[in-house]
């Protein structure tokens, strides 16, 4: 049982949770993630921890509320109990000196994108961070990746904040302008696919966060198979981070089309 100590509203539908957990504060690295689940025979939901704090021994989630079990998760409150988080998961972010990093977040998607924005500027990157949402009331974390980024683009659909368009149409405008290292996009798949698309024609290394379909989490069941490079690959194990340019994107995202 893990107690939830805190809880802050982002949008109607977004909200986070900062979750005692110590040990998995500790050990968590940018680009990991934990399966939680509310209640006993509750669904197991994986989650990128999108902060922590290794004094407090703390975590923070940032959950979506999207369905029968993200609602049961994002309508506790503080001094509630998460029956079970597991983690951290998944492989690390290589986090390195690459020069200019680009990082471009959709929607809930800046949240696991918030640890790699502060890691890479540590490690003495330029960051530039792109934040993308369908209006203006879905733009999280702003100020937090603000306070480790050089600049902040957003860009809105409806053009309700920063610049109308998509991620892409702000990810072209810093390639035209200098010389771009490396990219790292985190959001719904279609905005990953098209930003791969858009720096393959640049030949920047690109690196994709992906969201499949998870069930245990530890490589056993399978569900959250993708094709990489030609070979099959497990998120939960092997990712949830690879080369955005080798994902088969079309494969996943009818595969996300499952329960639909």
């Amino acid at each position: 049982m893990n107690k939830i100590l805190a809880k802050d509203h982002f949008s109607p539908n977004v909200v986070g949770l900062t979750v005692e957990a110590p040990m998995i504060a500790r050990s968590r690295r940018p680009g990991h993630f934990v399966i939680v689940r509310c209640g006993e025979g509750g669904e197991r939901i994986p989650l990128t921890i999108s902060d922590a704090d290794e004094k407090a021994g703390t975590i923070r989630l940032v959950i979506q509320d999207v369905g029968v079990s993200t609602h049961k998760i994002t309508s506790l409150e503080p001094g509630d109990f998460l029956t079970d988080v597991v983690g951290p998961l998944g492989k690390a972010t290589d986090i390195a000196y690459r020069g200019t990093v680009v990082c471009c977040g959709g929607g809930v998607g800046v949240a696991p994108l918030l640890p790699i924005v502060k890691a890479m500027k540590a490690a003495g990157n330029r960051v530039v961070s792109i934040l993308a949402a369908r209006n203006k009331d879905l733009i999280i974390l702003e100020e937090e990746i603000a306070a480790h980024s050089d600049e902040v683009i957003i860009m809105t659909d409806d053009g309700s904040a920063g610049t109308k368009g998509l991620v892409t149409a702000g990810l072209e405008m810093v390639i035209a302008r200098e010389k771009v290292d490396e990219v790292v996009a985190i959001g719904p798949a279609v905005m990953m696919k098209f930003v791969a698309l858009t720096t393959a024609k640049y030949d920047i290394p690109t690196v994709v966060s992906l969201n499949t379909i998870m069930v245990d989490g530890t490589g056993m069941c399978g569900a959250c198979r993708v094709t990489v490079d030609g070979k099959t690959r497990f998120v939960c194990i092997d990712g949830p981070e690879f080369d955005g340019h080798k994902v088969d994107f079309d494969e996943m995202l009818m595969r996300l089309k499952s329960y639909n």
